[in-house]
């Protein structure tokens, strides 16, 4: 059975900005929920884009077993979800319905599965009763549970989510946990807020300057201050003695 994601020796960069990435070297086994750390221009979210061929480099990227190349980029989208830093750009039609609809129709599904799926995504994030709400009149944790509806629909086997608790207030960061926490599928969240990454990811892997610096379980990658410090980040508060 093949890896949810391998990267082997990825490079990006950008013509007028220099590298972005460099030699990017790491796998993920299905059903892991990876925190991708660091700080602001570490490379983070153009790591997701590539896993999601909306961008290529060298090297060479593996999604279920599919390399990620422009070529194979409806293939790949099949089998991997993206849920983006700001759900605004995400929920686009008159109601959630429709919004978490929208992707099941473009699959090309019988009008029936269609209907059973979205219902089924809604259920789960939690925002059943609110069909036909507009999601500019949802809350930001309702948007932020939404925008996953709209690729849970999809039955992904691979989720990424970029900084998924922007904005959000502890309630509804507390919310968003309990909501990720129990999905089967494989989540890789880019992220640098490290008390929402340590309170759901079981691995870490820290990039900075577009290198990947450490990679291993959360306790031991983000409970080393040393390491934090030197690349900007702090301690989750779960982790400090």
């Amino acid at each position: 059975m093949p890896r949810a994601v391998e990267i082997t020796g990825f490079s990006f960069g950008y013509a007028d900005a220099g590298p972005v990435l460099t030699d990017i070297t790491l796998s993920i086994d299905h059903g892991e929920k990876v925190a991708v750390i660091g700080p602001n221009g570490a490379g983070k979210s153009t790591l997701l884009l590539a896993l999601s061929v909306f961008i290529e480099g060298t090297g060479k990227i593996l999604v279920d077993g599919i390399e990620a190349t422009r070529r194979n980029a409806r293939q790949v989208r099949s089998v991997i979800g993206s849920v983006l830093q700001n759900p605004d750009e995400q929920l686009f039609m008159p109601t959630l319905f429709e919004d978490v609809a929208f992707g099941p129709m473009n699959m090309g599904l019988p009008r029936k599965e269609v209907i059973s799926r979205t219902q089924e995504a809604i259920a789960i994030v939690g925002l059943a009763g609110m069909e036909n709400r507009p999601p500019h009149h949802l809350s930001a944790g309702q948007k932020r549970a939404a925008a996953v509806a709209t690729i849970l629909s999809m039955r992904p086997k691979v989720i990424t989510m970029d900084e998924p608790d922007t904005s959000l207030d502890p309630r509804s960061r507390n919310n968003l946990i309990a909501l990720l926490e129990p999905l089967e599928q494989t989540l890789i969240i880019a992220t640098c807020s490290m008390d929402f990454a340590a309170a759901l990811c079981g691995r870490a892997i820290l990039i900075d300057h577009g290198a990947v610096i450490a990679d291993g379980p959360a306790a031991v990658v983000m409970g080393d201050a040393a390491l934090m410090r030197e690349h900007g980040l702090e301690v989750p508060a779960i982790f400090r003695d």
